[in-house]
């Protein structure tokens, strides 16, 4: 059973409300206190009419977010670890009306030494990172598909392209969820449904807090804005910085033995 905690600051709209120039009216982010998913919405043109659905466990932590976002914030209760309550969480997100943007944000980042330790928190990475995303986005997909319109924006990362041995379980759970947003994309072709798959590179945030910055790093600030451009446009992935899709190409090319020396 799916807890729906409501903590609507403004009295509800009429759900005739649009928002100007055709932006979302209902928006739900799964992962409610994912710094990139709250900086894409910081990045949003929310109006004040605008409902914004954060699904999270800590419902405290979610409420605070949500008061620096316009417009009318209800707080959903969401656990990645519990996938046979992924399709009652899409159930009560659209059962006020269409949902008009899915951003699937939920993360974690451990790292590998303590996965090579404790299999067990390997099995909770991907859990998190790959799995609760394939559960809940593929019964929001069929209530977009229903509505014969949406946008469901995935996070993934650069490390989907190629898997390094520093972080080799999060980089597979993202290629996971990158072929599965390829694959969701591809059946959601002519639907009137888009999916929008983000390919940022090293973030610097909360997740990755204590590791050393990577070349061609970014801030969600810069991702939630990047994200936005890209709503705004046709596009279908979007990278982050937009040159970290031509180091793509170059890491799929590099010999492995190569590849094998990198440290990070």
């Amino acid at each position: 059973m799916v807890t729906l905690r409501s903590r609507t600051r403004v009295r509800p709209a009429s759900r005739a409300v649009a928002t100007p120039a055709g932006w979302p009216r209902r928006i739900l982010l799964i992962g409610g206190t994912s710094e990139i998913g709250l900086a894409i919405l910081a990045a949003l043109p929310l109006q004040p009419h605008t409902e914004v659905l954060l699904a999270g466990r800590d419902a405290e932590r979610i409420r605070l977010a949500g008061a620096a976002l316009p417009g009318r914030v209800r707080v959903l209760h969401y656990d990645a670890t519990e996938p046979d309550a992924h399709a009652g969480l899409v159930a009560a997100a659209f059962a006020d009306g269409p949902v008009d943007l899915v951003i699937s944000a939920a993360g974690l980042l451990i790292p590998q030494a303590q996965l090579d330790a404790a299999p067990s928190q390997a099995g909770l990475l991907v859990e998190t990172n790959f799995t609760s995303h394939v559960t809940a986005l593929l019964a929001v997909a069929a209530q977009l598909r229903r509505a014969g319109r949406g946008t469901i924006v995935i996070l993934s990362s650069v490390a989907a392209v190629r898997p390094r041995k520093a972080n080799f379980v999060y980089g597979a759970a993202k290629a996971g969820l990158d072929a599965f947003g390829r694959g969701l994309a591809d059946s959601l072709h002519s639907s009137g449904v888009r999916v929008l798959l983000v390919r940022p590179g090293f973030v610097i945030g909360r997740m990755t807090a204590g590791l050393r910055s990577a070349p061609l790093a970014s801030t969600p600030e810069q991702v939630g804005a990047a994200v936005a451009a890209g709503l705004a446009k046709s596009s279908g992935v979007v990278w982050v910085p937009p040159v970290v899709g031509l180091l793509a190409i170059v890491m799929r090319v590099v010999p492995r033995p190569l590849w094998r020396r990198l440290r990070n």
